[in-house]
């Protein structure tokens, strides 16, 4: 043989020796850097491994445990997939471990699910649940299982929307209807507050511990919707008009949970009657004919809280038919506000993007150098709760200061159902000097005013607009049909209610 084909097959058989060292040391690098224990080295976190330990993924009756990667990482018959997620998380997560202060880390934020949807894959999960039917199995769970099976495609579900403890215990996590809501402890009133001038009073719902600060918001003109050049403005806020409202009083903050069992307990039931056709056919005393929600499914405070924090994820359809229960019992006309009332309280007299003044862009981590400049929040967190102050979650109104009205959280902690219908153009429509408008005769989705905990400071701007999603909140619903009570698919919404003035007390407020 000559040199030549020696050199070439020595070459060759280095080559193969290089290459099986190679991946040898790779499978073993690759699965020392996948177990447990590795992965703690980063996750310095002792509640996550606590609470997989009490979950059932750890603790259960076959003694079968699962580790992290085989939720947190795509099945391994998706090699190329799983290499690229493994190195693109891990790399992420070492460079957190050398640079960020692990004090500071939102470990709860990172429990809640917008954020466990990004880390947890559903094929994993049904890699190794293919029986979504075993032995004992609920009918409840039947039922969800088959609409998983026939939507999971097209509503992109997620198993941890429903099995968000799975993987770590949350004993605040509820997979279950809820039986009986909370009673709030307090005194019991006997009448409503009585209202002898347009000026802030509290109402006290007889027959219940409820009491809602009203406050007397002023009519007056204003413009309605942004100017062209405001930052982060959209196409449905302008053109702008020029619109009167007249005086009306608002409730200062979200209504809370105190508020919304207080309703939930009188009015519990299966109904499916619209508000609209019990106000047609009932005397505004018989409170026994509003038809209340059904048991929501779960923990619909999200385990958050309950109390003062803004009751969330009800319907719009629930939201209308609080109002009508709370007229029926206090003799007034409540109801949700008007787009034009809402904006109007919200800017409390101001004409900028914010009341409390500043430029949204300084606010804003929005744009090409988000997160590596933090945004001002000196003057904007002191007066709602949004993205950067919430711990991404609903918050109790204690935490922000009054607009110039009087109202707390306008532009945050939830977002708030307008009575109005949604329409992309509905400014074009509106005349310049209206007078107490109210948006489109009809619709699909109604109005959705101020931004939420989850908002950057782009989307609480004054003039900024939403609408529901009806369809899209309901996505893991699984019932036929689907609730008209709770949305599964939205947390942070809600609403705050308004009252209408009695024609006396308007005559006595414009004569002041």
């Amino acid at each position: 043989m000559s040199k030549k084909k020696k050199g070439i097959l020595t070459a060759l058989l280095c080559g193969i020796v290089v290459g099986f060292a190679f991946k040898a040391g790779f499978d073993v690098t690759y699965a020392k850097t996948s177990d447990n224990e590795y992965c703690m080295s980063c996750h310095v976190h002792t509640d996550a491994d606590a609470s997989w330990k009490q979950s059932m993924h750890y603790s259960n009756g076959s003694g079968t445990v699962t580790d992290c990667v085989a939720c947190h990482l795509p099945p391994e018959d998706v090699p190329m997939h799983r290499f690229a997620v493994k190195t693109r998380m891990g790399a992420k997560d070492i460079l957190s471990n050398w640079f960020k202060d692990k004090e500071k880390i939102d470990w709860d934020a990172k429990g809640e699910l917008d954020y466990a949807q990004k880390i947890v894959f559903n094929e994993s999960c049904v890699r190794c649940h293919e029986n979504l039917y075993p032995e004992g199995v609920t009918d409840e769970a039947v039922v969800a299982h088959l609409y998983y099976e026939e939507y999971e495609t097209k509503y992109n579900l997620q198993c941890i929307s429903c099995h968000l403890d799975a993987g770590h215990y949350d004993p605040d996590y509820k997979h279950e209807s809820m039986k009986t809501a909370p009673v709030t402890a307090g005194p019991v009133y006997e009448a409503r507050a009585e209202v002898k001038e347009f000026a802030d009073f509290t109402e006290t719902v007889p027959g219940t511990t409820a009491a809602i600060r009203m406050i007397a918001v002023p009519g007056g003109s204003f413009t309605m919707g942004s100017p062209a050049g405001e930052a982060f403005r959209k196409d449905d806020e302008g053109p702008q008009r020029s619109v009167t409202v007249s005086p009306f009083f608002m409730a200062e903050v979200e209504t809370t949970w105190d508020q919304f069992w207080a309703f939930y307990n009188e009015t519990m039931s299966e109904g499916r009657t619209p508000p609209s056709v019990i106000y047609a056919n009932n005397s505004r005393e018989d409170v026994d004919a509003v038809s209340g929600p059904t048991p929501p499914f779960g923990a619909p405070d999200q385990g958050w809280g309950m109390g003062q924090r803004p009751a969330i994820t009800m319907t719009h359809y629930a939201a209308e038919t609080f109002c009508q229960w709370l007229s029926l019992k206090t003799g007034r006309k409540y109801r949700l506000p008007t787009e034009a009332e809402w904006e109007y309280a919200a800017r409390g007299g101001s004409d900028g993007p914010y009341y409390f003044g500043g430029n949204p862009k300084k606010y804003s981590q929005e744009g090409f150098l988000k997160g590596i400049f933090k945004a001002d929040t000196t003057v904007i967190a002191s007066n709602l709760i949004y993205a950067a102050n919430s711990g991404n979650r609903t918050q109790e109104p204690s935490r922000v200061a009054a607009n110039p009205f009087g109202l707390k959280n306008m532009l945050g902690n939830v977002m708030e159902y307008c009575a109005d219908w949604y329409a992309e153009d509905a400014y074009s429509a509106l005349q310049d000097g209206a007078v107490d408008p109210k948006g489109p005769a009809s619709g699909s989705e109604h109005v959705v005013r101020g931004g939420s905990y989850a908002s950057d400071a782009a989307d609480v701007r004054s003039a900024a607009r939403a609408s529901t999603r009806h369809d899209d909140w309901l996505r893991t619903d699984p019932q036929n049909p689907k609730s008209i009570w709770w949305y599964s698919d939205i947390k942070g919404i809600g609403f705050r209610v308004v009252c209408e003035v009695p024609d006396g007390l308007i005559r006595n407020e414009r004569k002041q």
